[in-house]
């Protein structure tokens, strides 16, 4: 069976491989890589890319952290037991371009030792996720075609069932709209009589070498597109969303501020620069009110 250790390892290796691509990709900026230590136990890897080409904010996170988890999340996780450990890798992008998207990548694993002779809790989290300021048919489709054609090496079932995860989780309430064209996103996923631990894994890996060759098509297809201001003015708008969505709403952030994580690495899923306009209405017909048209919920892109 495979250990905490292990997919710790693996996760740091995949740290390396995006940061060593998101460097080539911008051509010009360099990660800046902060060390850390949690005061209940374990640390982690911040890396932050700002000011490039065209990645404008972008984080590439590693953590593994251990302890004991506070009463709100024992309740909420509907454990009896105190003693965690948690690893992951957090991925947030923001171009400094309006036709570029914003992406959203995380892959996780908790555990929960054994206590009194019953088993341990274990599983493993995920997802990719796209915001794009404005909505490219062509990119959407090709988007949500890698991820079903990593979902679908491992079982039909998963592309149709982690994209309706998707479009349910990535979903601003107070807003009545999605927070971009979804993808897939999944939560405690165990081992079972169809995948065992070893594929569970597996899985979780090849969705994380997903993201890069996946970010890196569609930044190349729009990175030299010209823009106008009204364009980056829609971008700000958009960011704006994106932050509600992380800070109202977000699983990770607030697990990572109630377990006392650390505060910048927690944060940096932030926008650099984001607009809240009192009641902006996009023209009627515009590319803008195209955009706002599609984020709704069950959209079929493949």
């Amino acid at each position: 069976m495979i250990t905490k250790e292990q997919v710790a390892a693996e996760y740091q290796k995949i740290q390396d491989e995006i940061c060593a691509g998101l460097e080539q990709l911008d051509g010009e900026a360099i990660f800046i890589e902060e060390q850390w230590q949690r005061e209940g136990g374990g640390g982690g890897r911040t890396r932050v890319i700002q000011n490039g080409n065209i990645l404008e904010k972008g984080g590439v996170n590693f953590s593994a952290v251990d302890g004991l988890l506070p009463d709100t999340l024992k309740n909420a996780l509907k454990v009896d037991q105190s003693d965690f450990f948690a690893t992951g890798v957090s991925i947030v992008i923001h171009p400094n371009h309006p036709l570029v998207p914003i992406i959203h990548m995380n892959i996780r694993f908790f555990e929960m030792p054994s206590v009194n002779g019953k088993p341990p809790v274990r599983w493993f989290g995920g997802g990719i996720d796209l915001t794009p300021h404005y909505v490219i048919d062509d990119d959407a489709r090709f988007f949500h075609s890698q991820l079903k054609a990593t979902c679908d090496k491992y079982s039909p079932d998963f592309y149709p069932r982690f994209k309706k995860w998707a479009d349910d989780y990535f979903f601003i309430k107070h807003r009545e709209e999605t927070r971009g064209i979804g993808g897939i996103f999944y939560d405690r996923i165990t081992a079972t009589d169809d995948h065992s631990w070893d594929d569970v894994f597996e899985f979780s890996k090849a969705v994380g070498r997903t993201f890069l060759p996946t970010y890196t098509e569609l930044v190349k297809r729009n990175r030299n597109k010209e823009y106008t201001e009204a364009q980056q003015e829609w971008q700000y708008q958009r960011r704006s969303r994106y932050a509600e969505f992380n800070l109202v709403y977000d699983a990770g952030t607030k697990f990572g501020l109630e377990t006392n994580g650390r505060i910048e690495s927690i944060l940096m899923s932030l926008p650099p620069q984001a607009r809240w306009i009192y009641n902006y209405q996009p023209e009627p017909g515009s590319e803008e009110e195209k955009t706002l048209s599609l984020l709704k919920k069950g959209v079929n892109w493949v």
